[in-house]
């Protein structure tokens, strides 16, 4: 049995982890597409590094881009089997990659138009949105905590990873010439004690662990409470400066955990009087399908259910639908929160809400979850003095803020909570994936500590034989 890592190698996007046994299956985790990483992108998400029509099960842990977003390429491609993944992740992956595929589209015709004028060959999307309706076709709901047979050789169980909904560790047990052995491959992990989620659950004892590492050197309780950092945002800018606050947010997740806080913060007689938008069709439905899955979260959430029927919804917030009411957002005087897509603000509405707001001294930028370093959010929190936006060079006048605390993936207490169900000496090998490099040497050292003393760190195509 082999195992190559062909995304979320020291990086903390694309992930693709492709186990290939001794009779020729082949086991693809996740197929996530490459984000932020500047002009290396594209080629990036068009080079898989192995053949799709030669993988037989697919496996999905959770439905964000990065881990999703390359599954109609796949298809496409030649992959022709299921794709295994839990019920919400389904609902969840179906509308981010119809998103997805929206996107492409659409900026495929602007820079083909740009192309034409200068006599430049035209570029063609990753897909389409009809591939990507032919993929959602292939998504196979699996229940958590069940395991079931692939094939003979092969046992698939989800647990539950805290992440956002319906996002699952994977369980694999694999048997080769009378041996068994576990694969386990943790997705993205959560926060315990999340606002909304369930913890992320205890799972069997694993001979090879693939284990996430993004905030393997964060401590998210150094950093003051989200809580109350986004509201002390909306006084300063919004109430005091008469600005506005732009918050690029992904519309799975974190979309609704700012949600659930402002709608918190409006119970508690918290919130103030400041109008709040929701400029996102996509976030819209991530939080209609966030609804429609109850069975995800915790009990305090399913307790406040009791006496309030929406946590995501309060007096004030307006969702924003089409694009003439997005662009009319630009010519608003009043002071108000926007919230929009994508977390990273590498595409999507948000981009044109900076671009529209970000020489004004008045307004706050606010980065509430992680940014790849080359994407515009990562280089807004570096302290840019001035970006490109569409090609248009912008001075950064407006404050840039980060709450720091606002992640649904673990810190390290968390990552080492998540492994503390483990014994150490029955680990043969854990990789540390998703993350970046000089990160992971960090949580390296840490796991060390904790007894786990093969750690492996892969670099992108890497393969190595696990027995």
């Amino acid at each position: 049995m082999k195992i190559a890592f062909h995304g979320a190698a020291r990086t903390v996007t694309g992930s693709k982890h492709l186990i290939t046994l001794k009779n020729g299956k082949k086991i693809l985790l996740d197929c996530g597409m490459f984000q932020g990483m500047g002009p290396d992108t594209d080629s990036l998400n068009r080079d898989f590094g192995f053949d799709p029509q030669t993988v037989t099960y697919m496996v999905l842990s959770h439905a964000h881009i990065d881990h999703s977003g390359l599954i109609p390429r796949l298809v496409k491609m030649g992959y022709a089997g299921d794709i295994y993944c839990t019920a919400a992740t389904r609902d969840m992956t179906e509308i981010l990659l119809l998103d997805s595929a929206e996107i492409q589209e659409d900026d495929v015709k602007f820079t083909n138009k740009k192309k034409a004028k200068e006599g430049l060959p035209y570029v063609t999307p990753l897909y389409t949105v009809e591939d990507a309706k032919i993929a959602i076709g292939s998504l196979k709901p699996v229940n958590f905590n069940t395991w079931i047979q692939l094939d003979p050789d092969i046992q698939l169980m989800f647990t539950d990873a805290g992440h956002i909904v319906g996002a699952a560790c994977v369980h694999l047990r694999i048997t080769e010439n009378g041996k068994t052995e576990q694969i386990t491959f943790s997705g993205d992990i959560g926060r315990y004690n999340d606002d909304i989620l369930k913890s992320p659950a205890v799972f069997p004892q694993a001979d090879y662990i693939l284990m996430e590492s993004t905030y393997g050197s964060t401590l998210h309780a150094d950093a003051a409470p989200a809580d109350n950092e986004l509201l002390r945002y909306i006084q300063e800018t919004c109430i005091q400066k008469k600005g506005k606050l732009i918050i690029p947010a992904f519309s799975v997740g974190r979309t609704q955990e700012l949600l659930y806080a402002l709608n918190k913060a409006q119970l508690n007689g918290k919130l103030p009087p400041v109008d709040i938008f929701v400029d996102s069709p996509l976030s819209t439905e991530a939080t209609a399908v966030t609804k429609a899955h109850p069975e995800v979260f915790n009990k305090e959430v399913s307790a406040l259910l009791k006496r309030d029927s929406d946590p995501f919804d309060f007096p004030g917030l307006k969702y924003i639908k089409t694009v003439d009411q997005s662009k009319l957002l630009n010519f608003r005087k009043e002071p108000c929160v926007i919230i929009s897509a994508s977390g990273m603000a590498e595409a999507g509405r948000v981009k044109h809400h900076i671009a529209n707001n970000i020489d004004d001294e008045r307004n706050t930028i606010l980065i509430v979850g992680y940014c790849e370093p080359e994407s515009l959010g990562g280089r807004l929190m570096r302290g840019a003095q001035e970006v490109s936006i569409y090609g248009t060079r912008y001075k950064v006048n407006a404050e840039v803020g980060v709450i720091r605390s606002m992640s649904a993936h673990g810190d390290y207490e968390d990552l080492s909570q998540w492994l503390a169900c483990q014994d150490p000496k029955e680990v043969k090998k854990l990789f540390l994936v998703h993350g970046e490099y000089e990160v992971q040497k960090i949580f390296k050292k840490w796991l060390f500590k904790k007894g786990f003393l093969d750690i492996e760190i892969p670099e992108r195509h890497f393969e190595l034989g696990l027995s």
